[in-house]
């Protein structure tokens, strides 16, 4: 049994010109026998669904439904959890990650997605819906380089990935402190932070790779020699010896098992 790919996205992808990521997405999903789930319980817009379908079906996707899950007693729907059952893949919109973990977290629907994931659904999102992928999501924090005790709150994701804590818009909205600080309380995931229209196609040997036009910042913790995180007062900054950082485009890739990153391929025709 081969698990599905886990696609993080960073926002703001493109979904006019250029479609790389979302194009891909379909063809994992099969291309044109492929159906495809929308989740956009995130967003507060009305057509968020719809827009995707449309993209979607664009893009050459078979069916593309939209399961518009807005009370935790929507999850409980049969005919809905039917349609999870049956599809290729699923993706999940931008917007409020904690309207995900709120809605979604510990119901059936939550359950079936790992479950399915496991075997060979594939699970995308982007914005809040990266978030939320992980087991440790990061509900909201505050901007900036430097890591501060108190800069982020984490609270349970999804939990397709125990090996990343994700964030997006990263470079966009300067998150890299942020980052670091969820990292340092507990250096065990790698942190992944994302660039706007940029993905980490995360493979079920647990490569990943990088699409899209922006950049992927990948902080590895795994050989941190001191954190001060357990004696600093609120509001300090947080020292974090050892740290490693990795800067990704497209084409390159991450060995979550192995901790080795790679350059993208060289130009053939260079």
């Amino acid at each position: 049994m081969t698990r599905g790919y886990i696609i993080p996205i960073g926002g703001a992808e493109a979904k006019v010109n250029n479609r790389a990521i979302l194009r891909r997405f379909v063809e994992i999903c099969g291309g044109d026998q492929a159906h495809i789930a929308v989740i956009p319980t995130a967003s507060q817009l009305e057509d968020a669904g719809e827009r995707y379908e449309s993209v979607f079906g664009d893009l050459g996707a078979a069916k593309v439904t939209t399961l518009p899950f807005q009370q935790r007693e929507d999850c409980k729907r049969q005919d809905w959890i039917d349609v999870l059952k049956e599809v290729d893949g699923v993706f999940m919109t931008g917007g409020n990650q904690l309207r995900l973990a709120t809605t979604i977290g510990g119901s059936p629907v939550s359950d079936l997605l790992r479950e399915r994931n496991l075997e060979g659904l594939h699970v995308a999102g982007t914005s809040a819906g990266a978030s939320f992928m992980s087991e440790h999501m990061i509900a909201y924090g505050k901007e900036g380089m430097t890591p501060r005790s108190d800069m982020v709150q984490l609270v349970p994701g999804l939990g397709l990935t125990q090996l990343a804590v994700i964030d997006q818009h990263f470079r966009q909205r300067d998150r890299l402190g942020r980052l670091i600080t969820a990292l340092a309380y507990n250096p065990r995931p790698i942190g992944i932070g994302l660039d706007e229209d940029t993905a980490a196609f995360l493979a079920p040997g647990g490569t990943l790779e990088v699409v899209g036009s922006g950049g992927i910042t990948v902080v590895d913790p795994s050989e941190v020699e001191y954190s001060s995180m357990d004696s600093v007062k609120p509001h300090d900054p947080v020292c974090v010896i050892g740290i490693r950082l990795h800067v990704l485009i497209e084409g390159a890739t991450f060995n979550i098992k192995t901790r080795r990153a790679s350059p993208p391929p060289a130009d053939k025709d260079s």
